[in-house]
């Protein structure tokens, strides 16, 4: 008999091969409109953040700390909307997707690891605002070009790390249907919830990390902008006042969009709940918010401004 339950828990182990990615059936029949939607919105998202990068590197007035690290959110942002978005279109277009056991569990890593390390990218961003403004003097020192890139290779690790056993733990419990996944992509949440294991360690272990990269960030986030605005306030002019504000109104904009979706999807102590809206709310943190940053980024920068003019007349002068 205890041999029979061994096999009986084998076959469950392995009967799930692949996943179907249900997607929206409830506007399916507008398929071909969201298909040509999305991938606009893809296609721009990925030409804008591509755009920030050339002219962060192009441009030497630009090759200041804050704009390598603001290059680096946007190629980190490019890498985090393609391991979703193509497979959204292609849900679009059949109507369902399958996705194999193993691709979808690598889909998951990635997204959560990259989403990890864009949230510690902003932290970063905060810190360097905060230095800038309130610590002009050491500024340069500290944040020199080897700083800048150990930073950023430190949110990459901590978003690697931090990810691998949660996801590790979810791929080795026992999966024996039903695969439909009532998602666009395979997050965490409804993979739980798929699950035949008992998964509460898991979700337990989900739910703290979770809570820890938001609380950290957002922590980091407050302390930085609320020792700004106190150094901004006794500026003398109001020239200057409103310079400083504008070089962090951007920061906080993206902050505040990818805060809202990702606190209503990730913090709450059961996955399980609300897996329907997690769907809307996913699809502002995959597609509204990584259009809105180049947008937000460059129609509100001065710099960016410029370094866009004198590239377009470099290459009239070319022409």
């Amino acid at each position: 008999e205890p041999k029979e339950v061994f096999l009986q828990h084998a076959r469950n182990q392995t009967e799930v091969q692949e996943f179907i990615l249900e997607g929206f059936p409830n506007v399916q029949h507008l398929g071909m409109v969201l298909f040509m939607v999305h991938l606009l919105a893809y296609l721009t998202s990925i030409m804008g953040n591509i755009l920030i990068i050339i002219i962060t590197w192009v441009d030497h007035r630009l090759q200041t700390p804050m704009y390598f690290f603001l290059s680096s959110f946007s190629f980190f942002e490019c890498c985090f909307i393609t391991t979703v978005i193509p497979k959204l279109l292609a849900i679009f277009l059949s109507g369902k997707q399958s996705i194999s056991f193993s691709a979808c569990f690598t889909q998951a890593f990635v997204f959560l690891s990259l989403g990890t390390t864009v949230f510690f990218l902003m932290a970063v961003l905060s810190l360097d605002r905060y230095l800038a403004i309130c610590k002009p003097l050491y500024y340069p020192t500290i944040m020199n070009p080897r700083m800048c890139f150990l930073l950023v290779m430190a949110c990459l690790a901590l978003g690697f790390v931090l990810m691998v056993f949660p996801v590790i733990m979810l791929s080795q419990s026992s999966f024996c249907g039903p695969h439909v996944i009532p998602h666009f992509f395979c997050d965490f949440g409804p993979l739980i919830h798929l699950s035949c294991s008992d998964t509460r360690s898991t979700e337990l272990l989900a739910f703290v990390l979770a809570l820890v990269i938001l609380l950290t960030s957002l922590i980091i986030t407050i302390i930085a902008y609320s020792n700004i605005v106190v150094t901004i306030m006794r500026l003398p002019s109001a020239k200057e006042q409103q310079k400083a504000f504008s070089t962090c109104s951007s920061h906080l904009m993206v902050l505040f969009l990818m805060y809202g979706s990702c606190v209503f999807i990730y913090v709450k102590p059961k996955q399980t709940n609300r897996l329907n809206s997690n769907r809307e709310a996913a699809l502002v943190n995959t597609v509204v918010t990584p259009l809105l940053n180049p947008v937000i980024y460059t129609l509100r920068n001065k710099q960016v401004h410029q370094a866009l003019r004198n590239a377009l007349s470099r290459v009239r002068l070319q022409k």
